[in-house]
């Protein structure tokens, strides 16, 4: 365990920071550290009326919102268990996880709510709209009353409220925080059981070595729900007295970079869905005029150039941000390579939901081409391999970060962290003697070639996802053959005037480019059409075992 508690972070922030503002919806007045603390207070008071005992749990089921961060707080700082549950999810996912959950209270949006059943939920005793926090439904008369009164009974305990009355829980770093239900790749979600100890290991870390002060602005755009998002978009600021703005729906790229214009923020976190979608659509475009690629083959010039497109790019993200960290999935390579060549400030970040979520970062200026940087300072990360330099393995880790497991579910537990209390990650990997982690792709979606080489799929699609008509592709296994799904880009088509019939043999064409590119034993064999989105993860990775018959 380590000493310091998120809590007190929380706590220290709160004090320190009382009249600045803290939280803000886009183009929203926000609400100041003192605002939040007198809610969280309120929260508090409910909670213990409503005979909510520390370790109990609160489901917070809706998207992100000044008031969704509140409700976590108020949560995690009570000593009771918040479970944010992804709003994406179907309403029988939800009440799923609410009742697996245990949750006695839930927070909810209205929207959702209409599409939930309260006959369905029977341990729930009261529930609270997060838009306005008022109640909606309680099962005792009782509580509701209690609930009606809370600005009074506030009043009466805090006539007057100052930054000395911020006590919140003692709770210890081994209590459980949050269980987070993700649904990831590989089949039906877990619910992650995080401790307190794994969230202040997270915030700590960031607090040393990501490019953050107090005061500086923040955009959180990444869901909240999601252990990425909210250690990193939400927590770790928070605790550094920062404004986070919150783009409340779930944005389009065109209205991030409209709020990172306005916003002008010092730290960027994002998938690599957006940066990749940025760079196709504006630079690829441009570098690949003919007379461009002339200009960028002439030395000299072509550093002016590069340097023109940088600036271009980093006025795209509001200018005045210190480093942009790329996180949730796969980078592609292309992308991360003329990104480098321009000296853009950007880094390769690593991590999972179980590890609350950081396992590895290194600052843009010491990153490596093609690394997801280095082990965090509180995990031990290893290769399991012969050879962890040269031979992939499997990344293994233990350490301050890890899960205390799935939550009732020991046999899932029992299948990633091994009986000495390794977790097993599921990527595969190497690693330099410097520490810098390479990861090659996911074991469960590793193809073993028929002459015997090791296929990364997601090698072969990076080099798909590049090209122009292509928005997204999925390599899979069949007969020993590869075949290559293909989502294309039909705005483009249609842009570009190719008849729909047409669009098999441009395609086509694109496959045997591609393979130009790969070495033979990676060779595509054919194509085959999706006619709608692959469906994604709430960190927007592809459900690959959907597409690949696996479990």
């Amino acid at each position: 365990m380590i000493k310091e508690r998120l809590v007190t972070y929380i706590e220290q922030s709160i004090r320190k920071n009382w009249d600045i503002e803290a939280l803000s919806n886009f183009r929203e007045k926000g609400y100041t550290y003192r605002e939040i603390a007198e809610r969280i207070m309120k929260f508090h008071i409910f909670f213990r009326k409503a005979g909510i005992m520390e370790g109990d749990k609160i489901a917070l089921v809706g998207r992100n919102s000044a008031n969704w961060c509140m409700v976590y707080l108020a949560t995690v700082t009570y000593g009771a268990v918040i479970v944010p549950v992804l709003p994406d999810f179907k309403p029988e996912d939800h009440t799923h996880i609410i009742n697996h959950s245990d949750s006695r209270i839930l927070f909810v949006d209205d929207k959702l709510w209409e599409t939930l059943d309260i006959g369905r939920l029977p341990a729930i005793e009261a529930v609270i709209s997060v838009d306005s926090f008022n109640m909606i439904t309680s099962s005792s008369p009782e509580t509701a009353r209690q609930y009606e009164s809370l600005d009074t009974e506030f009043k009466s305990l805090y006539p007057a409220f100052g930054n000395e009355d911020v006590r919140f829980s003692d709770v210890t770093n081994d209590k459980l925080a949050v269980i987070s239900y993700t649904s990831g790749t590989t089949g039906f979600s877990k619910g992650v059981m995080l401790s307190h100890n794994s969230l202040a290991a997270n915030v700590r870390f960031a607090q040393k070595h990501m490019p953050l002060e107090p005061g500086d602005p923040v955009v959180s755009f990444l869901p909240l729900a999601h252990t990425y998002g909210c250690a990193f978009e939400f927590l770790f600021p928070f605790t550094y007295g920062c404004h986070i703005t919150i783009l409340a729906k779930t944005p389009s790229p065109q209205v991030i970079l409209q709020a990172f214009g306005e916003v002008k923020p010092r730290l960027i976190l994002s998938v690599p869905l957006v940066i990749e979608k940025i760079y196709k659509k504006q630079i690829l475009p441009v570098i690949n005029k003919p007379l461009m690629k002339i200009l960028l083959a002439i030395p000299g010039l072509n550093s002016i150039l590069h340097r023109k497109i940088r600036e271009k790019l980093e006025h795209s993200f509001g200018g005045r941000f210190k480093e942009l960290v790329i996180g949730g999935a796969a980078f592609n390579p292309d992308t991360e390579k003329f990104f480098r060549k321009i000296g853009f400030r950007f880094t390769v970040g690593y991590g999972m939901t179980e590890c609350g979520p950081l396992i590895s970062y290194a600052s843009w200026d010491t990153t490596r081409l093609g690394a997801s940087g280095r082990a965090v300072d509180t995990l031990e990360v290893r290769i399991d391999s012969p050879d962890p330099e040269r031979q992939v393995g499997e990344i293994i880790l233990k350490g301050e970060n890890v899960m205390n497991g799935y939550y009732k579910n020991e046999e899932a537990t029992k299948a990633v962290i091994d009986e000495n209390g390794w977790l097993h990650t599921g990527d595969l990997g190497v690693i330099d003697k410097d520490g810098n982690i390479y990861i090659k792709g996911r074991s469960k979606s590793m193809i073993l070639g028929p002459s015997g080489k090791n296929i990364y799929p997601e090698e072969i699609e990076s080099v798909f996802n590049n090209e122009k008509y292509i928005v997204e592709a999925v390599v899979i296994e069949e007969n020993n053959k590869l075949v290559a799904l293909i989502f294309p880009d039909y705005e483009q088509l249609k842009k570009d005037n190719i008849a729909e019939e047409n669009i098999p043999s441009v395609l086509d064409d694109l496959r045997k480019k591609v393979n130009d590119r790969l070495p033979d034993y990676m060779a595509v064999s054919k194509i085959r059409i999706q006619t709608e989105e692959f469906a994604k993860t709430p960190k927007r990775s592809i459900r690959r075992f959907l597409y690949t018959g696996g479990d």
